[in-house]
């Protein structure tokens, strides 16, 4: 028997061993050989971590919202994993989908956030493994999701848990990070800058936060002299230890899962960061395989099969 839908979470995927770095650094910049000083940077940053554990918690994921939707929903969906930089790639999701008889493939980018300029490569790389594989088939991209409630309900869960373990909770300032990006793209589409400050100030809301509590920066800028977003998490330490503050909470956004932008950008450089300044480092817990996120991919899911049908209709 066919599965009707097939969805695949897309995320920007990792190197999982020395050797990978490379090849995973071409990929990233489109095919142009990689600084050879910037590979073993990247060596030295993943081995400081034990390497990324993206792709096994995005493994995860999919597993959790299968389970989730066939309880829920019965069977009809088949869900799977592709990466844009690594393997599992997403020709190799699309193959297995392909296997298993689906009708119509949703792609789900592991961003809330959406932009055709800055997330286009997903749409592209998923369109140009369809018409490989099942050219037949209807594909469909999931445009933003940055205001479901679910997704907005687990981060704000994360800081209050966060918080608690501090040692004044109704104190300690709060910097919500979201990934920079160079000025000229975001140029290009400032809607997408708007997406990210409607989240920032609906977790801020959903927390609880006064608005004189916390602050909003960009985290793991390029490697690439262009101009990046600022205010950098960095730029902002100082100022916060010179107000009398002797702790720090960093709150991430945009990243759903462990990686390498959370476990050495904000764990290591960051914090190294934050301590120099005189202040002790928290950030709170990602998404990873929380059910409340489970809830909001299924959400996420079940919002493109509505609108198929009305479309449809």
């Amino acid at each position: 028997m066919s599965t009707a839908v097939g969805i695949i979470l897309m995320t920007f995927g990792s190197a999982q061993s020395a050797d990978e770095v490379e090849p995973y650094l071409r990929s990233v910049r489109g095919g142009g050989d990689p600084d050879p000083q910037l590979v073993e940077e990247f060596r030295r940053r993943y081995e400081l971590v034990g390497w990324s554990p993206l792709v096994e918690i995005t493994r995860a994921q999919s597993v959790a919202l299968q389970n989730l939707l066939y309880a829920e929903d019965g069977p009809g969906h088949a869900v799977e994993v592709g990466m844009l930089h690594s393997h599992p790639t997403i020709d190799e999701a699309l193959s297995r989908l392909h296997g298993k008889g689906v009708e119509v493939v949703v792609g789900i980018i592991l961003s809330p956030q959406y932009s055709p300029i800055i997330m286009g490569r997903y749409g592209r790389a998923l369109s140009a493994a369809a018409q490989r594989i099942m050219p037949e088939t209807e594909i469909r991209i999931a445009g933003p999701w940055h205001r479901t409630t679910e997704f907005i309900q687990v981060v704000a869960d994360n800081v209050h848990a966060a918080l608690a373990r501090t040692s004044r909770p109704d104190l300690v300032p709060v910097i919500l990070t979201a990934h920079s990006l160079p000025e000229a793209v975001v140029k290009r589409d400032p809607g997408y800058i708007d997406q990210i400050m409607e989240t920032v100030g609906l977790i801020a809301d959903r927390a609880g936060l006064p608005r004189d509590r916390w602050q909003f920066a960009y985290q793991s800028a390029g490697h690439t002299p262009e101009e990046w977003l600022k205010p950098d998490l960095k730029d902002l330490l100082p100022g916060i230890r010179a107000e009398g503050h002797e702790e720090v909470l960093v709150v991430p956004v945009q990243f759903l899962a462990d990686h390498l932008e959370i476990l050495y950008d904000i764990d290591i450089a960051a914090r190294e960061e934050a301590e120099e300044a005189g202040l002790r480092f928290h950030r709170i817990e990602l998404p990873n395989t929380s059910p409340t996120f489970i809830r909001a991919l299924a959400e996420v899911a079940r919002r493109e099969e509505r609108a198929r049908q009305a479309a449809a209709s």
